[in-house]
């Protein structure tokens, strides 16, 4: 995937040998909101509100497989929670979810149909290799829109300069804004390939229906042997 390395760390494989990212690596001209966006979650709305009503998110496929790798790792998923976890729960209480931009909105939805945390990077400010590990004392950074995280116990996205996201929250650093042009999205997997490979493919497909993304790349990275 261009000269983009991704790896998943060995500590983080010890704790939860599941582990695997779904990347999408593509451009797109980012604008304020994506057309057709809003009929597709007028769409999915219903069945995921009627879901909400009779089966506890904590079980939700994709989404309970989360929650168990974050306590494996150390970290409370009633205290951190799961992004997909957060929409969700936004859906329940019957709130709006942000609007941010034509990226970030179809990563969402991604999440929301999925249950798997997305997250979206500017590929542009990420240096070096990224790596999926499990987050050290005394590490943090702001998270977007949520103030200081701890990321002690946390998995999470790090690249040359340290952490830059997380299945929990991201940070600004490398966010989406209307000046991108490469994103990269991650899917954060703790279950099964299969269930990843149907989201990302699903994920790839809004992408370049809903924010015009071009030069679609996808790949899975999990541990070798």
């Amino acid at each position: 995937m261009d000269d983009l390395t991704i790896r998943i760390d060995a500590a983080l494989l010890r704790r939860w040998p599941e582990t695997r990212l779904g990347a999408l690596l593509f451009e797109a001209r980012v604008t304020e909101a994506a057309p057709g966006l809003p009929e597709r979650m007028a769409a999915c709305l219903p069945a995921l509100r009627a879901r909400l009503e009779t089966e506890p998110l904590a079980e939700w496929p994709n989404l309970a497989e989360s929650r168990a790798a974050f306590r494996a790792c150390g970290k409370d998923p009633g205290r951190y929670r799961v992004s997909s976890e957060a929409l969700l729960r936004r859906i329940r209480q019957g709130k709006e979810l942000y609007r941010i931009n034509s990226v970030v909105d179809v990563n969402n939805l991604a999440s929301l149909c999925s249950g798997f945390s997305f997250g979206s990077y500017d590929r542009d400010r990420l240096e070096g290799e990224l790596a999926l590990r499990i987050g050290e004392e005394g590490e943090s950074y702001e998270g977007i829109g949520k103030g200081s995280v701890n990321l002690a116990g946390l998995p999470l996205l790090a690249d040359a300069r340290g952490p830059v996201g997380s299945p929990c929250s991201d940070s600004p650093r490398a966010m989406i804004t209307e000046t991108t042009r490469c994103c990269l999205c991650l899917a954060y997997g703790f279950g099964s390939r299969a269930a990843l490979e149907e989201a990302v493919a699903a994920a790839a497909r809004d992408f370049t229906e809903l924010a015009g993304a071009v030069g679609m790349r996808t790949r899975i990275i999990e541990p070798e042997g």
